[in-house]
C-alpha cells in the first residue's frame, strides 16, 4: 500500500474512485501516481486527417491535464506524494503497463454501470484491468458509496487459505478505526452430513476468532458470519446484497499471464456480480510466510 495507481478518465466513476481513494487511511506515507490514457483518434483516410488528428489529440491532452488539475487537491493535507502522468496508447493496455513499469502495490479504477445486466459485460476497461492487472486491483463503483456522516460498510471474506490471509494483511495495512463496519464472512459450501461433524464446523469457526482477533488490531467494529451456500461466490454476494455492503475484500489465487484470461474464477464472478465497490488482492505475498522464508534463509547461510 506504499505505491498506488490511481487511473481517472473524467467520468464521475473515475472522480468518486479518487475521492474514496483519499478517504481511505493509512499508517505509511503514500506514492500517488495519477494517470489519465489519451487513446489516438482514427479518421478514415479518405479525409485531410493530419490537422484534424492534431487538433482533436491536442483537445483530449487539455481536458486530461484539466482533469488531472482536479484531482490533485482532493489529498491535500495527507501523507501523499502524489505525481501525475499523461498516457497515449489502449487505456485498459496503457493502466496495466504502467502498473508493471511501476511495480504498483494497488490499482484503483472507477466502474461504470450497476444494474445486473451491466456488471457482467465484459469488455469494460475497469473489468481488463481488474483481470490483467499484476497487483491488487480496487474497482469503485460510487452508486454504492457510503454517503458522509455514514459508516463504511465492508465484506472481507475469509476461509483461512493462503490468498484470504494474504487479503486480511493487505486490509490491515490501514488504520480502519472510527466509522467502519467490518464484517468477516466464511462461507461453507455444500456440507449437507458434515454439518454432523463438529470439529469441520469448529475448524471454520476457530478460522473467523483468528481473524477477528487480527483485524481488531486497526477496527473496533469487526462482526464474523459463518455461512452455507452452494456456490462461494453467490454466498459473498448474496451476504453483500442482503446487508449492504459498500465494499467486497477478497484474496486471489496467484495466477499466471494465460490463466487470467480464463473465467469462473471467485474474484471474477464477485466483482461482476455484487453491486459494490471489490478490492482484490493479488500475486501477494504473505507476511509471516515471507518472514518464515527468510528466517530459513538465514539457517541455511550460516551452515
Amino acid at each position: 500500500m506504499r505505491n498506488v495507481l490511481l487511473a481517472v478518465d473524467g467520468s464521475n466513476p473515475s472522480e468518486q474512485a479518487a475521492k474514496f481513494l483519499a478517504r481511505i487511511p493509512h499508517f505509511d506515507p503514500v506514492k500517488l501516481t495519477v494517470v489519465t490514457v489519451v487513446q489516438p483518434r482514427f479518421v478514415h483516410s479518405s479525409y485531410a486527417t493530419n490537422e484534424l488528428i492534431q487538433k482533436a489529440y491536442e483537445q483530449d491532452r487539455q481536458n486530461a491535464e484539466k482533469m488531472l488539475a482536479k484531482i490533485e487537491p482532493l489529498f491535500d493535507g495527507a501523507d501523499v506524494d502524489i505525481q501525475c502522468e499523461l498516457l497515449e496508447g489502449v487505456v485498459g493496455e496503457s493502466i496495466v503497463q504502467k502498473a508493471k513499469e511501476l511495480n504498483a502495490d494497488l490499482v484503483v479504477v472507477g466502474a461504470t454501470g450497476h444494474s445486473q445486466i451491466s456488471r457482467m459485460l465484459l469488455g469494460s476497461v475497469s473489468d481488463f484491468v481488474a483481470t490483467h492487472a499484476p497487483c491488487s486491483v480496487l474497482v469503485v463503483r460510487p452508486e454504492l458509496l457510503p454517503k458522509p456522516g455514514s459508516p463504511l460498510r465492508v465484506c472481507l471474506a475469509y476461509e483461512g487459505t493462503g490468498p484470504c490471509q494474504a487479503a486480511l494483511e493487505e486490509f490491515k495495512e490501514c488504520p480502519w478505526h472510527g466509522n467502519t463496519e467490518l464484517h468477516v464472512v466464511s462461507i461453507a459450501t455444500c456440507l449437507n452430513d458434515l454439518y454432523s461433524d463438529t470439529s469441520f464446523i469448529q475448524h471454520y469457526k476457530d478460522d473467523l476468532a483468528k481473524a477477528q482477533e487480527q483485524l481488531e488490531e486497526v477496527s473496533d467494529h469487526v462482526i464474523t458470519h459463518f455461512l452455507e451456500d452452494v456456490h462461494y461466490g453467490e454466498g459473498i454476494t448474496r451476504f453483500t446484497e442482503a446487508n449492504e455492503m459498500n465494499l467486497v475484500v477478497l484474496g486471489e489465487t496467484p495466477r499466471s499471464q494465460f490463466s487470467r484470461f480464463l473465467l469462473g474464477s471467485t474474484s471474477q464472478y464477485v466483482l461482476r456480480h455484487v453491486p459494490c465497490s471489490v478490492w482484490i488482492t493479488r500475486n501477494r505475498m504473505i507476511k509471516n510466510l515471507k518472514q518464515g522464508t527468510q528466517e530459513q534463509s538465514k539457517v541455511t547461510a550460516n551452515r
